[in-house]
């Protein structure tokens, strides 16, 4: 596929190097380097596919302009949709002229959270109990004035990835969360937060202020529970899984690594993409990005 880039800040840089030639056009009001200011200025059948890597404020005014010209789009995370009624429009749209709609969470194609998946659904740890999501860095110096410090913070960066992981991983996509704790410290929008879902078993954290970049997933069962730390951009990442000694004892250990200093998430992320875009089936993430957008609005009070 032929794609149009809109963006070229680093996500689109990243995602401009990954495409390869395959990036036949970039457009970007701010930088000199894009060929184009707009991505109307760019010829329609000079590209098949769109990928959106802008600020949040723009990507739906994009979104519905290449989903009403049957272009599939990759959208960089979060898309938050103000309503439903929107949601189903650009829906009705994008169907109505077969193209793919797919909002980007690159973390689901980290090696071990794919491992954690399968022993999550083959039943490895039982039942669950419950489980908590950590993921925080040191960042809030580069955030604070500059334009992602408005909005929902942390809350919508960080956030909108640790919902999405929970609906893959927990299937509780759909389900009511609320917000625990929200703060803000050195920022002027959230720099951190804590969610849970309504019966308390999920329990999701989210900072700005953890000065060394960590990332854990922990999840206990009747069985056993399963542990992943680590997120392979920044180094090795681990996953241990403990099966249960009855009626109690230290437990049975398997470890599983992954190495760091690469990230594959990029590129499976976009063959899944490209697989969706060449599926019989029509598709898109609305129901997910629905879901995320109503519960980071309804945590922060928006």
């Amino acid at each position: 596929m032929r794609y149009l880039l809109v963006g070229l800040g680093n996500i689109g840089r990243k995602r401009q190097a990954l495409l390869g030639d395959r990036c036949v056009a970039t457009a970007d009001p701010f930088n000199a380097d894009a060929q184009y200011a707009a991505a109307e200025d760019c010829p329609v059948d000079a590209y098949d596919a769109v990928v959106l890597a802008t600020p949040n404020q723009s990507k739906l005014d994009l979104l519905a302009f290449c989903v009403e010209r049957g272009k599939h789009v990759l959208v960089e995370k979060p898309l938050l949709l103000t309503d439903n009624a929107l949601a189903q429009r650009l829906s009705d749209a994008a169907k109505s002229t077969r193209a793919v709609w797919y909002t980007s969470y690159n973390h689901r194609f980290e090696t071990l959270i794919g491992s954690a998946r399968n022993h999550l659904r083959s039943g490895s740890i039982g039942e669950l109990y419950h489980a908590r999501l950590f993921y925080g860095n040191g960042t809030v110096g580069n955030v604070v004035g500059t334009w992602r410090d408005q909005g929902l913070g942390v809350l919508e960066d960080l956030g909108s990835h640790l919902l999405d992981l929970a609906a893959d991983l927990f299937g509780c996509g759909g389900q009511h969360f609320q917000a625990w704790s929200l703060e803000h410290h050195e920022a002027a929008s959230l720099d951190h937060c804590i969610l849970a879902s309504a019966d308390g078993r999920i329990v999701l954290e989210m900072s700005y202020l953890a000065w060394k970049n960590t990332f854990s997933i922990d999840a206990f069962g009747s069985r056993g529970s399963l542990h992943v730390s680590g997120l392979q951009k920044w180094g090795p990442s681990e996953l241990v899984l403990r099966e249960r000694v009855l009626p109690s004892g230290v437990p049975i250990e398997t470890h599983e690594q992954a190495p760091g200093g690469v990230d594959p998430t990029w590129q499976r992320d976009l063959e899944y993409f490209e697989a969706l875009c060449a599926a019989p089936d029509w598709s898109s993430s609305a129901g997910n990005d629905v879901w995320i957008s109503r519960t980071l609005m309804e945590s922060a009070g928006a």
